[in-house]
């Protein structure tokens, strides 16, 4: 739904264009206005007003001579009001904008060329980090940094879908909307079920960065299930800008320590990450800083091989790099690290906050073009978490959340083949949505690819000891046994070695043959211990 603010930073440039700009009037009878969007228009201000109300602002690509996409706004709403869209300045596309009672471009939508069908993506404009994840009255909550009206970055607000088992998910309407204090940036999200805050118990508060002049931490309440938010009337409830001297105060992650019976809050300031604390998410201590980190911070507890009783705590930043430690509800003291499970394409990463079950599951930004589309990035598939000792130490493993089960549609399965039989097995395989599963042996250990369609996917490297790469470290140095698990999307991959103890992800390449998966191995010598190939249904079907 959308916010009614006050623009006061942009006072008078909303009064040139009330002034000098271009308007269009509309009587709200239907759901969307639809706008013709041109990728190579010069960006301008776009304001809907409601008489001497700016009901919102947003910088968009106006149509001049052709149209790239369409983008949309949800005016249901404002229903028999009277609204106008007023523009800096006058272009052809304005003549084009109009009320339906469905977004254009419908027909098509989750069936497009290039759109992923088993992650999420946005149905129009950019995404980018996953914010305020959350577990609650049965729905998994996914906030996002989104721009509606364009699929490069910009105009931030809070995009928002649910899932009922983090494998099917349903866009609503966008959460949070830039008000006078800025842009919506990253944070994260809470249940307050003791009603510390005040707003009564069981209620969803977000905390997030309103980035203006300079980044302030806020907080917003809900009493819809997540569907709309108030913001607090006290905001910001941090500014470190005098503190740190320094602009980059964002991203707060937040989280209720049961040991201080207090919140807490991890926030990127400056060099590193901060710890905060509070009694009533609006008035917070400074604690502790510990450098080394950049944006998107977390911290989390888990226990170290399946053992609850030996837990450990982890400190994580958005570059996927993180710190194994203890914490005392104050200050957090490294023990080990920094190290890296995540590679590739995936930046700012989050875990879910009250998950039954205590599992850590963790989706992270897919730094992925999606070439020709209405929209842009995407959200990687979400992994669990967990600790676990190595020969090298405590690291932190990544695997796919079980519930991928969910998409198997047709299984193939083989067990001892040489790499002749696989690859004839491997014809059989017809779907481009694809679950694999590969446990091998490298008898001269030199190298080994799984290729699709012409392109490798997985390659070692046992010359430099690389995986898809990166250096790996292998557990048992000589023996040449590794397990493999590939998820392929319609422009990703994601790959999982030896149980998730590294996880690369990767746009998918161009096709360079008709030729599914194949094995290559150095002199042909591959041992397969076992393969699994699961073809996988769309999380699209049902629209």
């Amino acid at each position: 739904m959308l916010k009614k603010v006050l623009i006061v930073i942009l006072l008078f440039i909303t009064m040139n264009v009330y002034n000098q700009g271009v308007g269009k009037q509309f009587l709200i009878d239907k759901d969307y206005l639809n706008y013709p969007i041109q990728n190579d228009a010069e960006s301008q201000k776009m304001f809907l007003t409601s008489g001497d109300d700016t009901l919102f602002y947003a910088d968009i690509r106006i149509a001049e001579n052709k149209t790239d996409y369409w983008v949309f706004t949800d005016v249901s709403a404002y229903k028999n009001k009277n609204l106008t869209l007023v523009f800096e300045k006058n272009s052809s596309g304005i003549n084009k904008i109009y009320l339906s009672e469905e977004i254009n471009g419908v027909d098509s939508l989750y069936k497009e060329t290039n759109r992923p069908q088993f992650h999420f993506t946005s149905r129009r404009g950019w995404n980018n980090d996953p914010n305020g994840l959350v577990y609650f009255n049965g729905e998994y909550h996914l906030y996002y940094q989104h721009n509606p009206y364009e699929r490069n970055w910009g105009n931030m607000h809070w995009g928002h879908a649910v899932s009922k088992d983090l494998i099917h998910w349903k866009e609503l309407n966008d959460a949070l909307f830039p008000d006078k204090s800025g842009t919506m940036f990253s944070g994260s999200a809470i249940i307050d079920k003791n009603n510390t805050s005040g707003w009564g118990e069981n209620v969803l508060v977000a905390a997030y960065t309103a980035a203006g002049k300079s980044q302030t931490q806020c907080i917003a309440y809900s009493i819809d299930n997540g569907r709309t938010f108030k913001k607090y009337d006290g905001n910001p409830v941090i500014n470190s800008k005098e503190k740190w001297d320094n602009i980059h105060t964002r991203d707060p992650k937040v989280f209720w320590y049961e040991q201080n019976n207090e919140w807490v809050m991890v926030l990127f300031e400056a060099n590193g990450h901060s710890i905060y604390t509070s009694k009533n998410l609006k008035e917070w201590t400074y604690e502790s800083h510990v450098t080394g980190f950049w944006e998107c911070p977390e911290l989390f507890e888990l226990p170290v091989d399946g053992k609850t009783d030996n837990t450990k705590w982890v400190l994580y930043g958005a570059s996927g790099t993180y710190m194994t430690g203890s914490f005392d509800g104050r200050e957090f003291i490294p023990e080990g690290g920094k190290y890296r499970t995540t590679y590739g394409n995936q930046y700012a990463a989050q875990t879910y906050n009250n998950i039954p079950g205590g599992r850590r599951i963790q989706i992270g930004w897919g730094t992925i073009e999606q070439d020709g589309m209405p929209f842009n990035q995407m959200m990687m598939f979400p992994t669990e978490l967990s600790l676990r000792t190595t020969n090298e130490g405590l690291r932190l493993f990544s695997n796919p959340v079980e519930e991928v089960n969910k998409l198997h549609k047709k299984e193939y399965s083989w067990e001892n083949l040489t790499l002749k039989e696989a690859n004839e097995k491997l014809k059989e395989v017809k779907s481009d949505l694809l679950h694999i599963k590969l446990k091998v042996n490298i008898p001269k250990g030199i190298w080994y690819n799984l290729n699709y369609k012409g392109n490798s996917i997985v390659t070692f490297d046992g010359n430099h000891d690389l995986m898809n790469t990166y250096q790996y470290i292998q557990d048992f140095p000589g023996k040449y046994d590794f397990e493999v698990e590939v998820l392929i999307d319609r422009t990703s991959v994601e790959v999982f070695f030896d149980n998730g103890k590294m996880v690369t992800v990767a746009p998918l390449k161009k096709p360079e043959t008709d030729e599914g998966l194949v094995l290559e191995s150095a002199e042909n010598e591959l041992i397969i211990h076992s393969l699994k190939v699961y073809e996988l249904n769309s999380i699209w079907n049902n629209y």
